[in-house]
C-alpha cells in the first residue's frame, strides 16, 4: 500500500514549477462594493486620516477632538466656562514661567458639594442668546507648556489673550484669534486631496466634519444634552468610548470642554456639574489659581499622572478657568510642573466672526 507523502514533503526542485502554474491561474475575484458602501469606507479612511493630523488643528476644522495638555506647538483651550455675558477684569500680573513642586493636598469628600452648589449658579444665570446664525464668542487668557524638537521637559509659554468665534449651528466658517499666534479660519469643511483612480493627479476637495457630538459640539447640539445628570453622563461615556485610556478620565475631561467653548442653557450647564460629581476619584482641592491670578476652590481628577482642575469663585460660584499639573515626574517634567492653566473672561453672542459682543 502506498502512501501519500505530506504536503511539505515535496522537493524544493518542484517550487519553480508550482509558482508557473500558479501564475497561469486568473486571479481570485475581489467582490465590488455598491457605490453607497464606497463612498462610506472612503469618508471613514479620509476622517480617520486627519482625526490626528498637525494640519487639521492648524486649520481649525469644526472637529474639536480632546487635545494634550502640552505640544511642540501651542495648541486651542482645552476647557473654560463663564456666566454667560460677564465680563471679568484680569490682574496684569498674570503667572508665566513653569512652576514646579509637590501638588497641592487634595481633599476627597467635598466634591460632590462644590459642583452642587457650581450647578445652583450656573442654573440661575442668564439663558444665552445666540441665535443659528450668530456665532458664541469666547475671550480668554490662556498659556500652554510646550516641549522642543529634543524632547525635552515642557516649560509653559507666557500667557497671552485667546478669541474665538464658533458657529452656533455649526455651518458657517468660525474663527480663532490668539496673541503672538495670528488667526485661524476654523471652517466645517476640511480640505483634502482625492484620487479618482491608480496614477491620476490629486483633486482638491473638502470633507464634511463630523455631525455634532460630545466631542465635536455646537451650539445648537449642546442645548438639546439632556438636563438628567445620569441620562448625560451616560452619553458622554458613549461618545467619548472610542478615545481610550481611563473611561471617568474621559468623561471629566469631556465636560471639561463643553464647558470650554460651548454656550449651554442654565440646565444643560447644571446638569453637566452634576454628572461630573457622579464621576468616580473627583475631589476637592482647598486652593488654586487660574491663567489670571484668580484664588478659588478646584475640584481635581488624576489619571495618568496628570491632574485636572476646574477653578470656581468661593462667593458665586462661577467657574474661573482649568489648570493641568503632572502629579509624578515623567519625561515631560517633574512632578508639579504646569502644563496648561486658563482663565475666561468673557462670552457671549456676536453677529460675525470676528465682531466683539458689545457687552
Amino acid at each position: 500500500m502506498n502512501t501519500p507523502l505530506p504536503r511539505d514533503s515535496r522537493s524544493a526542485t518542484d517550487d519553480p514549477l508550482v509558482g508557473e502554474l500558479v501564475g497561469l491561474l486568473p486571479p481570485p475575484p475581489v467582490p465590488a462594493l455598491a457605490p453607497e458602501a464606497e463612498h462610506a469606507l472612503r469618508n471613514r479612511v479620509l476622517r480617520e486620516a486627519l482625526a490626528d493630523s498637525p494640519a487639521t488643528h492648524a486649520r481649525g476644522g469644526r472637529s474639536r477632538r480632546p487635545l494634550p495638555r502640552f505640544a511642540w506647538v501651542a495648541a486651542p483651550l482645552t476647557a473654560c466656562a463663564v456666566v454667560a455675558g460677564a465680563v471679568v477684569l484680569a490682574p496684569a500680573d498674570a503667572p508665566s514661567g513653569s512652576p514646579a513642586g509637590p501638588p497641592a493636598r487634595v481633599v476627597a469628600d467635598g466634591a460632590g458639594q462644590v459642583l452642587s452648589r457650581a450647578a445652583l449658579a450656573a442654573a440661575s444665570a442668564p439663558a444665552p442668546d445666540a441665535r443659528p446664525e450668530q456665532f458664541v464668542y469666547v475671550k480668554s487668557l490662556v498659556a500652554y507648556a510646550g516641549r522642543g524638537a529634543d524632547g525635552g521637559a515642557a516649560a509653559l509659554a507666557p500667557v497671552h489673550q485667546r478669541e474665538v468665534w464658533l458657529s452656533a449651528d455649526g455651518s458657517r466658517a468660525g474663527l480663532l484669534r490668539e496673541d503672538g499666534v495670528g488667526e485661524s479660519e476654523l471652517s466645517p469643511r476640511l480640505p483634502v486631496y482625492e484620487l479618482d483612480h491608480p496614477g491620476a493627479t490629486p483633486r482638491a476637495t473638502t470633507l464634511d466634519a463630523d455631525p455634532p457630538s460630545v466631542t465635536n459640539p455646537t451650539h445648537a447640539y449642546v442645548a438639546t444634552l439632556p438636563t438628567d445628570p445620569g441620562t448625560l453622563l451616560t452619553l458622554i461615556r458613549e461618545q467619548t468610548r472610542q478615545d481610550g485610556g481611563d473611561a471617568d478620565q474621559r468623561a471629566f475631561r469631556a465636560i471639561g470642554t463643553l464647558l470650554a467653548e460651548t454656550w449651554a442653557p442654565p440646565k444643560v450647564t447644571a446638569a453637566l456639574y452634576e454628572a461630573a460629581a457622579r464621576i468616580p476619584g473627583v475631589a476637592v482641592l482647598p486652593s488654586a489659581k487660574d491663567a489670571a491670578g484668580r484664588e478659588g476652590v478646584a475640584v481635581a481628577r488624576t489619571a495618568g499622572g496628570e491632574q485636572t482642575q476646574w477653578i470656581f469663585d468661593r462667593t458665586t460660584w462661577a467657574f474661573l478657568g482649568e489648570r493641568t499639573v503632572l502629579t509624578e515626574t515623567t519625561a515631560a517634567g517633574v512632578k508639579g510642573t504646569v502644563l496648561g492653566v486658563s482663565a475666561v473672561l468673557a462670552k457671549g453672542a456676536a453677529g460675525r466672526a470676528g465682531e466683539v459682543p458689545a457687552s
